[in-house]
């Protein structure tokens, strides 16, 4: 079998929510591709005062977008910078935090859980790709302590993931971003990008690789990957001298922080199967579109997966995985919503009128 079914595979699943706060729809779709490796996790109440959405986009396998999806807002919480609300700090702490887990026996056993690599039979783990390299056992703590076993040298995962969350509490919205999935944001109308996509030829990124040692051929990281930041993908992460934030690939997120308003009536987030087909603005002008006559929003989500959708594989835009979450604002709780000291983020940022495909400062 290659990368491309006969038929594409159109079932999809879909979710509906909500609170005082806020609604969310989403809805995801293996489409054309051969397996389906996208994760996704929506807390409406994460706890009290806030909502978590992410959309994690696996490559050369499912098992790390799903460890994402299962363990990375679980970490956010856990971090001592959470409780003192420094959201930033910790969701960036909680990326870094995915790879340090997948590391050694705990790591090895469960990434094979999740990758159904457990022999119904006998029980035994089987066929998970492992690199025999040391890893830092030191830094794993807590229930995720170094255990003794047969894959204790496990370095991690070749296969990764990309990582794209929002983060609500009150009327802030902290968006934290590895890779080319996407987080978006409508204000009146008009589509503004609260995510950078991480590609090998952006400069920063190129600097980065170069100075670690990679290299870019054909916009591909070392000639394989076409991101520059991710969650796994050990084998870029090999260098011992150099820190995680430096490393060929790295999982260090961008974080974004804006102050809600009234003005802003959704967000979107949504792997690039999505982007690669529609940009920005026009994912949000079909949102209003849609919205115009109907409510409930995983139907939203299901119709833009459909419109995506590719006739044929020929082109290959629109034959991706589809994984898209909608958060729409209740208004009468930006209006009356209160930010204490607590819940402010370590960064912030405001959106400013610019082009449709602009991050904002």
């Amino acid at each position: 079998m290659g990368i491309y079914l006969s038929t594409p595979k159109t079932e999809k699943f879909s979710e509906d929510g909500e609170n005082g706060r806020l609604r969310y729809g989403l809805s995801s779709m293996q489409g054309w591709r051969a397996t389906m490796e996208d994760a996704h996790a929506a807390y409406p109440d994460l706890d009290p005062p806030t909502s978590f959405f992410g959309v994690y986009d696996g490559h050369g396998g499912k098992v790390v977008a799903k460890f994402c999806a299962k363990y990375l807002h679980q970490q956010m919480l856990k971090n001592e910078a959470y409780a003192g609300g420094d959201i930033g700090t910790s969701v960036q702490k909680a990326f870094f935090r995915m790879d340090e887990m997948m590391r050694g026996q705990r790591g090895w056993r469960e990434l094979a859980v999740l990758g159904d690599k457990i022999n119904k039979f006998t029980g035994m783990i089987e066929g998970l790709i492992w690199s025999p390299r040391g890893s830092d056992s030191n830094e794993q703590v807590d229930e995720w302590a170094f255990e003794e076993g047969p894959h204790s040298d496990f370095a991690g995962p070749t296969s990764g993931s990309t990582a794209c969350v929002a983060i609500i509490r009150n009327n802030q919205l902290v968006v934290a971003n590895a890779g080319d999935s996407r987080c978006v944001i409508s204000r009146k109308g008009q589509a503004y990008n609260l995510s950078r996509d991480h590609k090998p030829d952006l400069e920063i990124e190129k600097e980065r690789i170069l100075k670690a040692g990679g290299f870019i051929h054909a916009g591909r990281v070392n000639g394989s990957l076409n991101l520059a930041r991710a969650i796994g993908d050990m084998e870029f992460k090999q260098n011992k001298f150099l820190s995680a934030e430096k490393q060929i690939v790295t999982a260090n997120p961008d974080i974004n922080a804006v102050e809600l308003c009234d003005d802003d009536e959704f967000v979107v987030l949504a792997c690039d199967g999505i982007w690669d087909c529609m940009s920005s603005q026009q994912l949000v002008d079909f949102i209003h579109e849609q919205l115009s006559s109907e409510s409930k929003l995983s139907t939203v989500c299901e119709r833009v997966l459909d419109k995506c959708l590719a006739p044929s594989t020929a082109g290959g835009e629109g034959c991706d995985n589809m994984t898209m979450i909608l958060v729409q604002f209740k208004k009468h709780t930006l209006s009356n919503a209160s930010v204490d000291d607590q819940s402010s983020p370590s960064k912030s940022a405001d959106l400013e009128p610019k082009q449709e495909e602009s991050t904002p400062k």
